[in-house]
């Protein structure tokens, strides 16, 4: 396939509808437009979109995901949609339609054993072929049409982000993680670092309450003679890490420090390598599992899910 050439300037759509027959990468294109900062609605019925366009303007653009599945689908009430926004001089929308070949999509159903939305009885190759009737003069009305036969998720994912990046859409975000190896790893760690090796806090009766954040339990652990190397080296490897993921594509990042009881020394580490990272420009948010526990159970709730 012959990739389309993006234009050298083109404005950001303040609404992009995304949609396209069943299987051919509606779902990964609205989590990629997601990740770029985009406001998603996904299978809004098509009589609340008037409501939502003639509210208060939104503060960043959306993307409606619309496809058959919709209720009350029809393809006159959505070519009817998209002359109304074609119309209105305070909207740039884009229609993105993601088409796939027919042995494609028969292809992918058959790997992934679903029913189809318009043949949930019978073979997905009938529902297929209904689908791809009823969208004819949607895809006629396409600005951007990217045939995803043969694409993986990340080339669609490359595709979403060359078309609709906004200027602050390719940021990396990265989260920052402290916790107990007692009660086992955070989900969806991408890196992990043990920091039991360190001097622990808890040994001292008068550090033993506090917590990393506190200056006194961070110059403790610091004072390690192993710290500053272990600090120094993490750091590269962040500095190295980060902008690779990013080229690649990646919208999150989530590295972990653990110690023993994920109070003391795990936590002043995220807290030294959060606070780097964001002093470099990196976007960084910071999730202190156990301490997140601690101040839940004294406000009487459950705490945060592991």
């Amino acid at each position: 396939m012959t990739e389309p050439a993006k234009p050298q300037e083109q404005t950001t759509p303040t609404l992009v509808l995304v949609t396209g027959p069943s299987g051919a990468g509606r779902s990964t294109a609205i989590n990629a437009l997601e990740d770029l900062g985009y406001e998603v609605i996904d299978n809004l019925p098509l009589s609340l979109l008037p409501r939502l366009l003639d509210g208060p303007p939104p503060s960043r653009p959306l993307a409606l995901g619309v496809d058959v599945r919709n209720r009350d689908f029809g393809t006159s009430a959505l070519i009817e949609m998209i002359d109304r926004l074609a119309a209105d001089p305070d909207q740039t929308a884009q229609v993105l339609y993601l088409d796939a070949a027919e042995e494609e999509l028969v292809r992918r159903y058959s790997e992934t054993r679903r029913r189809h939305p318009l043949a949930p009885a019978g073979p997905p190759m009938a529902g297929i072929a209904r689908e791809r009737d009823l969208l004819v003069p949607i895809r006629s009305r396409a600005d951007v049409l990217i045939d995803t036969t043969g694409l993986s998720p990340h080339d669609l994912r490359a595709d979403i982000d060359r078309w609709f990046a906004t200027g602050d859409g390719r940021r990396l975000g990265v989260t920052i993680h402290s916790f107990s190896y007692k009660r086992g790893l955070p989900r969806g760690m991408d890196i992990v670092m043990d920091c039991r090796f360190l001097r622990n806090p808890h040994w001292d009766e008068n550090l033993r309450p506090l917590d990393g954040r506190d200056a006194a339990v961070d110059a403790y652990v610091a004072a390690d003679e192993r710290f500053d190397p272990f600090f120094e080296r993490i750091k590269s490897l962040a500095d190295l890490l980060l902008p690779a993921h990013k080229d690649e594509g990646k919208a999150h990042l989530s590295i972990g420090f653990g110690c023993t009881g994920g109070q003391h020394r795990s936590v002043a580490v995220a807290e030294r390598l959060a606070a780097a990272l964001a002093q470099d420009g990196w976007q960084v948010s910071k999730r202190h599992r156990e301490l997140e526990r601690r101040d839940a159970q004294a406000s009487g709730n459950k705490g945060p899910q592991v």
